[in-house]
């Protein structure tokens, strides 16, 4: 199990730091000032409704924070809270792998926050946390992702059909993932020393045209 106590990790202007409950106002606010941005990629539940309530999901990341399940982050870009990331679905043992999944508010995105953000996160599982393995699923329309997955050298695994219930449907999604030998030194000082190799990303022109055709629903 990870310990709950985490501390914060910083590189230049982008720190990710352990969520805390007082920071539920903040984030909610962000939150609903970047709806109409954030709409189309937020996860929602097959029979639930969609609700803003910060307060009560950061009670369930750190509960799962504490079972070992998770590593709930804030992103900051100089103080200001901006984003947040989410290690998810840690498994330990035989197969010592994680998920990561994040957003940031519009008024930030492009400034190389995020990709920053997502190596340290993924350094700190296979560093810290001793995890083999991270994953990231990104919708096949989320470009923004796709090229921050690129950028760090994520491997493309496949098409995953129906894969997670987005803004009411189920959709497909590409699967990328790393695994720590592939990169010894870190992810940051890899893709900070212009060693990412290239095309390691590319996802294959059958998966993108399969992507655009849904499977049939019975």
């Amino acid at each position: 199990m990870l310990s709950p106590v985490i501390s914060a990790i910083r590189e230049g202007e982008v720190t990710l730091r352990p969520i805390r409950l007082r920071d539920s106002r903040q984030l909610e606010r962000v939150l609903l000032d970047n709806r109409g941005w954030l709409r189309k990629w937020e996860a929602s539940h097959p029979q639930g409704t969609f609700s803003i309530n910060a307060r009560v999901s950061i009670r369930n990341l750190l509960r799962y924070a504490r079972e070992g399940y998770g590593v709930p982050f804030i992103v900051e870009y100089r103080g200001l809270l901006v984003g947040q990331l989410n290690v998810s679905s840690i498994v330990h043992g035989s197969m010592s792998s994680a998920n990561i999944g994040y957003w940031i508010a519009q008024e930030y995105a492009g400034r190389g926050i995020t990709p920053v953000a997502v190596a340290l996160a993924t350094d700190y599982c296979f560093g810290t946390a001793g995890l083999h393995r991270v994953e990231i699923c990104i919708r096949p329309e989320n470009k923004s992702s796709l090229r921050i997955v690129e950028k760090l050298g994520f491997r493309y695994e496949g098409l995953r059909r129906r894969y997670i219930h987005i803004a009411g449907s189920w959709c497909d999604h590409f699967a990328f993932a790393l695994c720590a030998e592939e990169v010894p030194g870190g992810v940051l000082h890899r893709w900070l020393s212009g060693e990412v190799p290239m095309d390691v990303a590319r996802v294959p022109d059958a998966d993108r045209v399969a992507a655009g055709h849904p499977l049939p629903v019975a």
